[in-house]
């Protein structure tokens, strides 16, 4: 037996409350190692010595390269438990508790394994509406100026906040008119909110039923993270009455709308780090950011290193000290205003994982106390399992998603079991209801288009929407997605929409998004890996429920027979299928009766 393989670890994803009759306990053993695994639980506050212990034997739920998954869900157990595994290999059979190996049960309950009570404040539960959730991620500025039209012009407005002796010009760092109060914002491409709203129709028609919005809040540039106030619309995108109708249209067509929120940093135009620029240590508001050095200046060249810490070295995007009890409170404030009076149902956040943790779980509390049902999506590109405990984001964006699906499907670079493996890890780092409501994203503002890294290979590219569509969580399409844009570089995939064609891979979409929502199994079915063999591109997947069984092909090699498809079967959609046989670069979905 493979010591070393075995792993449990208490009040984690290997052992928590699904709800508060479900209790999942999980076990990490060696590959192909183990022949049978046996949990027996029972009450920890039980009356009797030694515990009466019941035994249920666990499945293997998934496997990578290395480890085997055991798991069990138990129903209406005990509210408190205490708990051992019996583990045998063919040769011997050991019990593991309290993080070791031994030869027999023990009286005392308190060497088991524990979960001391399974309470409701602690069962993980995104909103109940995540698990269905088809999100379309709009950058404003590139999306739409009105109906199905982009100007594709560059724009500049005054924001007038009362406040500042000059129009101060960024962009060329000069003040531009005197007598003029005011900061002059700008935009590239010329999308507004309004542009946003009168396309719901398309969005609906499209399928999906959530958006997510990148910045829209007062700001220099026209990606809006270099924040001025953060209690209004930018100018350039319209005002706080065209977000409300915005809001609102969305919402009568049964469409979520989530927002960006930037607490990480601010614009070096905010009115705090304005002050300290006027005057220095003694502004009040010194304690607001990190790093200052005295005097501090505004580099004039991009390339010159700031003397006060930023997002990265980005010099007009100085860093909020979050930990300040007066910048907790201001910013935990911005995030109940926009849920409070605009009924936003929840916010992305971005650079999550730089933020302090007690920040995030003071605005957790204030946001849930508002909506139990707004979702908080944090930014973390690596793995996130320290952000979802269920105290401060529901779900991240995940980009290990796009990552694993860049080596399979575009770069084909590892075969079926490795991308199998990839994929298990994904899954089996979080708890199941965190799984349903993790982000995945093959596109965002922030990387090149996943079509571009196909070299342009619709084919490849669609294998990888097919997956995405039919993997647990939220899929989430970048706009333009659907229309084929590409981009390697930042302007490229920030380009503007393309409104001016509705081809095969619009109607692709269109079909993909309307099999996900129209079959639970998709959603918040289990997942069952069925073929991925080494050395092979052939990839084929379960989703399955109570009531359906939904099975994926998705082959990246050379074409086969599905000779394993019984003729009781329906076929929801496919391409490259050619009678029984699956063409390279094909898929296949059908629904198993």
């Amino acid at each position: 037996m493979n010591r070393s393989a075995v792993l449990h670890i208490p009040m984690s994803q290997y052992a928590y409350g699904v709800d508060e009759t479900r209790i999942t306990l999980r076990l990490r053993v060696g590959r192909e190692d183990i022949k049978k695994c046996i949990v027996g639980y029972g009450d920890r506050a039980c009356r009797n010595t030694p515990v009466d212990f019941t035994s249920m034997e666990m499945t293997v739920v998934a496997s990578d390269e290395l480890f085997d998954y055991y798991e069990v869900t138990l129903h209406h157990p005990y509210k408190r438990l205490c708990y051992y595994f019996a583990l045998w290999d063919g040769n011997e059979e050991v019990y593991y508790y309290g993080d070791q190996f031994m030869k027999a049960l023990v009286d005392d309950r308190s060497e088991y394994y524990q979960l001391p009570f399974n309470h409701r404040a602690d069962i993980v539960q995104p909103p109940s509406w995540a698990k269905n959730a088809v999100i379309y991620n709009i950058f404003p500025d590139s999306f739409a100026t009105a109906k199905e039209y982009i100007s594709n012009e560059p724009t500049q407005k005054i924001y007038e906040d009362g406040e500042r002796l000059f129009v101060i010009d960024d962009a060329t760092r000069k003040n531009t008119t005197e007598n003029q109060k005011g900061v002059i914002v700008h935009g590239k491409r010329g999308g507004t909110l309004k542009g946003i709203t009168e396309n719901v129709t398309y969005l609906e028609e499209l399928g999906v039923n959530a958006i997510y919005i990148n910045p829209l809040f007062v700001a220099g540039e026209y990606h809006k993270y270099d924040l001025i106030d953060y209690y209004h619309v930018d100018p350039c995108f319209g005002t706080d009455e065209d977000f409300k109708e915005l809001v609102e249209v969305y919402h009568a067509h049964s469409i979520r709308v989530i927002i960006d929120g930037v607490f990480n940093h601010c614009g070096w135009r905010f009115f705090a780090f304005e002050d300290i620029i006027k005057n220095g240590k003694d502004s009040k508001y010194y304690e607001w950011f990190y790093g200052l050095q005295l005097p501090i200046v505004r580099p004039d060249n991009f390339e010159d290193y700031p003397n006060y810490e930023c997002f990265g070295y980005e010099r007009m995007m100085p860093k909020l000290n979050t930990a300040n009890p007066e910048v907790r409170q201001y910013f935990c404030e911005v995030g109940k205003y926009w849920v409070r009076e605009f009924h936003i149902d929840g916010w992305r956040l971005d650079v999550a994982s730089e933020i302090d943790d007690y920040f995030w779980r003071e605005f957790h509390r204030g946001i849930k106390e508002i909506n139990p049902e707004a979702i908080l999506i944090g930014e973390v590109w690596e793995s996130a399992n320290h952000w979802l405990d269920g105290k401060i984001f529901d779900s991240t964006m995940n980009y290990d998603f796009r990552k694993h699906c860049r080596r399979f499907f575009a770069e084909e670079t590892i075969d079926a079991r490795s991308f199998d493996a990839r994929v298990t890890d994904m899954r089996m780092r979080y708890r199941m209801q965190t799984c349903y409501a993790q982000l995945n994203v093959l596109d965002s503002h922030d990387v090149s288009r996943f079509l571009s890294l196909c070299k342009e290979d619709k084919k490849k590219y669609m294998l990888a929407v097919v997956f995405q569509m039919c993997f647990p969580g939220m899929p989430s399409i970048f706009y333009g997605d659907e229309q084929g844009l590409c981009g390697v570089l930042e302007d490229e995939y920030r380009q503007p929409m393309e409104w001016n064609k509705r081809d095969g891979l619009y109607d692709f979409f269109k079909e993909i998004i309307a099999i996900r929502r129209k079959n639970p199994a998709l959603c918040e079915g289990g997942y069952k890996t069925v073929k991925a063999e080494a050395g092979s591109r052939l990839y084929v997947f379960d989703r399955i429920s109570d009531d359906e069984q939904i099975r994926i092909f998705l082959n990246m090699g050379e074409k086969i027979l599905l000779d394993d498809i019984s003729e009781n079967v329906t076929l929801l959609s496919s391409n490259n299928l050619k009678k029984d046989c699956l063409e390279q670069y094909g898929y296949a979905i059908f629904k198993m009766t």
